[in-house]
């Protein structure tokens, strides 16, 4: 379809414009829309990690419900109609065309001169498709931080935040505290908030929450969980308990994400969406998110990770020792330029047998030599599908290829199964 192609090569090109904090943007956007996001009911998510899998379980559970539930997440994998989705169906190529176009015209009618980021942009979109789908509430994770995030114009009925840990330090600030505050940005006045962190961050967010006059749900204080068996859980929360919960998701580190989600949607069912026990454990048990551990084929087993900060490798690192333990591990790693690669190498690489260091086709990512110093062994590929190709050789039928680092390349790899495999 050349006029989707066309719209993303626009879309795309707005990335040039880089990361653009603050509201004024997109609130001249929205306005020049009628405010779409003024006729959402939501629920804001943010984090250092753990914010796809968050929304994708609330959105989850609240469907299996019955409701219609926007969902807007990023970065996507190999689509960008990944990104706005409606009870589980993404938005069509045709509308994302339709809905840019229309949304240029008003903006070039009123200031050809204005710039915005692509996210601005997207996220114009994606409230306006909510509006057209008359949902009846929509999920949004933040893109980056909270308190200058293009998302958060939005008035939720409840927030969430994930947990908070070192990541985008240009961006957010080099202190757990500093980052604390800006994720903590997205607490409204009155409205409750659910969260997974601990420590000094927490003591921010009730900090901040307070000032709001704004009630927090702290896991281990007023909710809990507690791993019954591989993937399954006990829930104990504000006003229910779940005995026997199945989670879809891999990992130890689903379950208290499971849990997260679970004390939201428990604040949900007492501000006029009710969710019954049934749905919810039929929706957990359903529900997976895309690159987080996801398996993409066997023989060998490819696996991709969308680790991309040291806290998430360190949780990725402890899942393959425990789950791939004697299989033979062959890492594919690509980065961006601002992350913590060292830190992230220094944590897997000793956990791998043989690491393939490689580069996504986007302009943040950083050149492989750089770092071969904490993987001195390491092979350099070209480009994600020459990494693959590699790994596959190596690896035998019986091996492990883990691919992580970013979600550019774990998306790449994605694209590139089939004609590899």
């Amino acid at each position: 379809m050349r006029e989707y192609s066309a719209t993303l090569e626009y879309l795309y090109g707005l990335e040039k414009f880089g990361m653009v904090f603050g509201l004024e943007n997109i609130s001249w956007i929205l306005n020049i829309m009628g405010n779409p996001h003024k006729a959402l009911k939501t629920v804001h998510i943010a984090g250092t990690n753990g914010k796809g899998s968050v929304a994708a379980m609330i959105a989850g559970m609240l469907s299996g419900e019955g409701y219609s539930v926007g969902l807007y997440t990023s970065p996507h994998l190999v689509s960008f109609t990944e990104r706005i989705a409606v009870s589980g169906e993404e938005i069509r190529e045709e509308e994302v065309v339709e809905l840019t176009e229309r949304l240029r015209d008003k903006i070039e009618k009123k200031d050809k001169n204005r710039f915005f980021t692509f996210f601005d942009f997207t996220t114009a979109i994606a409230f306006e498709y909510f509006r057209e789908k008359k949902v009846d509430i929509a999920v949004i994770e933040t893109g980056l931080g909270g308190r200058l995030d293009s998302t958060n114009v939005i008035e939720p009925l409840v927030s969430v935040i994930t947990n908070i840990a070192f990541d985008h330090t240009a961006h957010l600030g080099n202190t757990i505290e500093a980052i604390a505050r800006e994720k903590a940005g997205i607490i409204k006045k009155g409205v409750p908030v659910v969260t997974g962190a601990a420590g000094v961050p927490l003591d921010i967010i009730c900090e901040v929450a307070k000032g709001a006059g704004s009630s927090v749900y702290s896991l281990g204080r007023d909710f809990s969980y507690e791993k019954t068996g591989e993937q399954a859980m006990s829930y104990r929360g504000p006003s229910r308990a779940l005995m026997g919960a199945r989670v879809g998701m891999k990992g130890d580190h689903q379950l208290s994400n499971s849990a997260v989600a679970l004390c939201a949607v428990d604040v949900l069912s007492t501000a006029g969406f009710p969710v019954n026990d049934g749905a919810i454990l039929g929706s957990l048990s359903r529900i997976r998110c895309r690159g987080r551990l996801e398996e993409l084929g066997q023989r060998p087993t490819v696996l991709i990770d969308g680790a991309h900060n040291p806290s998430g490798i360190h949780v990725l690192t402890e899942f393959i020792k425990a789950r791939y333990a004697g299989r033979k591990k062959i890492l594919i790693f690509g980065v961006m330029k601002d992350k913590e690669y060292d830190r992230m190498l220094q944590e897997i690489v000793p956990s791998v047998d043989m690491t393939i260091l490689t580069k996504p086709a986007v302009e943040r990512a950083l050149e492989p030599s750089l770092m071969k110093t904490y993987a001195q062994d390491a092979i350099i590929a070209e480009d994600t599908r020459d990494a693959l190709r590699t790994a596959k050789t190596l690896s035998g039928e019986d091996g492990l290829i883990l691919v992580t680092g970013s979600f550019y390349t774990i998306g790449e790899a994605k694209a590139a199964m089939h004609d590899i495999f």
